[in-house]
């Protein structure tokens, strides 16, 4: 084999690789005498077919074959002999063979940077925090009462208002066909709940003790039934009770009522998920102070086939949300599709450099992941879902599906590991100040010092020219003299698309941290 390097800039190599016809032609008759002692013919006893025969009907897919592997090995071998890290698959083209010739093929990759991590115990971070008061629980369980919704049955003859329930019975037809799932009886509907079908409720508002009516909907385009999914649908109802909702008393029947033995369990259970809110939000805080902190002291190439498939990732999300929100890049975003697109490609960039920086770190610190590891995040994951049990043991029997959480947990070791290195100092904020997205936070403050600057250019303004000539001659000293200033920006708050994997930056590349896997 022989090995060419044609291109050495940046992170970019590429290489000419070189296999002799022999190294090929040896392959090729090693897999054909193994195929010769197992391949059944007519008119021969198996193992018996003579080679000759073997190669000729079989050769075309023999040879095929042995190319594959013969690219897989040889360029595996050009990257170990040259301890290359690929950041991503290499991309292979064979530029020359046919039987009996060499074989060539080139060889393109990106390598990942290498990475001078320094000393990070330099570190200085604030950690928010706030207190869960009795106001905040009293708050919570005031929630609960909300949601606790009781009815009664009413004899008024009236019609149905939005906050009543109504009892009916109900057949949905699609296409001149009963679905399973589209028929009940006894059914109570809140009006005004959202809680079925938009369109069906706001159809049964007036409606009476008593009448019958057809409701005619058409199912959402992303709905689970795929039968049902965007199809027009008219739904037989006939009105059965007119039931209008309790007053909820906090006390031990309520707490009852959702599964606590009094007031004071359920008080203590919403505390506790209340403080458990307030140390996550307050510890993702400090995460997201250190990941600024990181993308604003590193600097250093990335590859960009590795930016490049982050932002795919993250741009197809984002047009996906849009799409299913029906609403413009100007509408949910506040800005045109090219600014967006600008933007969001920064966020894929700051995303696989910190994925880098933290994969380094975890390498050269032996940060490692443990099976234990990858199952408490699963016991996180279904923490919640109705059958939390049931999704631990699926995780538990499948170590294929485990590997899900290996980037994300591995993510979070590194992160509390730099953490504990670092200078942390608590600030009590309040609640809302700590649930606060830091995007908008940042808007905001961007926004205000925009208000302070024009404001100041108006005082200046309004100066007498005596005055504007005094302060000329004090900015002779260390301050800058008096000039016309540009017109400051207002920054806008921007709302982005609630998706998992377009958030701002706010979170490392998973592509980049699965490379702690690989080293």
């Amino acid at each position: 084999m022989q090995v060419n390097e044609t291109l050495s800039e940046g992170l970019k190599r590429e290489y000419q690789i070189i296999v002799p016809a022999s190294d090929v032609e040896a392959e090729v008759q090693s897999r054909l005498l193994e195929l010769s002692k197992t391949v059944k013919m007519k008119g021969f006893r198996p193992g018996k077919v003579p080679l000759a025969i073997i190669s000729r009907q079989y050769r075309p897919s023999v040879m095929g074959e042995v190319l594959e592997r013969t690219v897989q090995t040889t360029s595996q071998k050009a990257i170990e002999e040259r301890e290359l890290r690929p950041a991503l698959q290499p991309k292979i083209e064979i530029t020359e063979f046919s039987d009996g010739k060499d074989l060539e093929f080139k060889m393109d990759l990106e390598i990942l940077p290498d990475i001078e991590i320094g000393n990070f115990s330099e570190i200085v971070l604030t950690r928010p925090t706030a207190e869960v008061d009795d106001e905040k629980v009293n708050d919570g369980l005031k929630r609960i009462a909300d949601a606790d919704k009781q009815f009664t049955k009413t004899d008024e003859d009236r019609a149905a208002e939005s906050g009543d329930a109504l009892v009916i019975d109900f057949k949905g037809v699609i296409e001149g066909v009963v679905l399973d799932g589209t028929s009940a009886d006894d059914f109570e509907i809140e009006l005004g709940s959202g809680s079925f079908i938009p369109g069906f409720e706001e159809q049964l508002i007036g409606a009476k003790v008593g009448q019958h009516l057809d409701v005619n909907v058409t199912f959402p385009e992303n709905y689970p039934q795929e039968d049902a999914a965007g199809k027009p649908a008219v739904f037989a109802v006939d009105i059965k009770e007119l039931r209008t909702r309790d007053d909820v008393s906090i006390d031990d029947a309520m707490a009852s009522r959702q599964g606590f033995d009094n007031l004071a369990a359920l008080t203590d259970m919403v505390r506790e998920r209340l403080e458990e809110q307030f140390a996550e939000a307050s510890k993702g805080r400090l995460k997201r102070s250190l990941l600024d902190l990181l993308s604003d002291r590193y600097e250093f190439n990335v590859p960009t086939s590795m930016v490049e498939q982050e932002y795919e990732t993250i741009w197809t999300q984002v047009k996906k949300d849009l799409e299913q929100a029906n609403a413009t890049f100007e509408d949910a975003l506040g800005q045109t599709e090219g600014e967006a697109e600008a933007e969001y490609r920064d966020i894929a960039e700051r995303r696989v450099r910190l994925g880098l920086l933290l994969s380094e770190v975890g390498r050269q610190n032996d940060i490692t992941i443990e099976r234990d590891d990858l199952l408490n995040a699963a016991m996180e994951s279904a923490r919640g879902m109705s059958n939390p049990q049931q999704v631990l043991e699926f995780y538990r029997s499948n170590t294929n599906a485990l590997e899900r959480f290996r980037a994300p947990v591995f993510e979070e070791k590194v992160v509390a590991f730099l953490t504990e290195l670092a200078t942390v100092t608590d600030e009590v904020v309040q609640a809302e100040e700590l649930f606060r997205d830091p995007d908008e936070e940042e808007a905001i403050a961007k926004e205000d010092k925009a208000k302070e600057k024009k404001a100041a250019k108006k005082k200046t303004a309004k100066k007498p020219a005596v005055k504007k000539e005094a302060a000329s001659k004090k900015s002779d000293g260390n301050e800058k003299s008096t000039g016309k200033k540009k017109p400051v920006a207002k920054a806008k708050v921007k709302t982005k698309p609630k998706s998992k994997n377009a958030k701002s930056a706010d979170k490392p590349a998973k592509s980049a941290a699965k490379i702690a896997k690989e080293d």
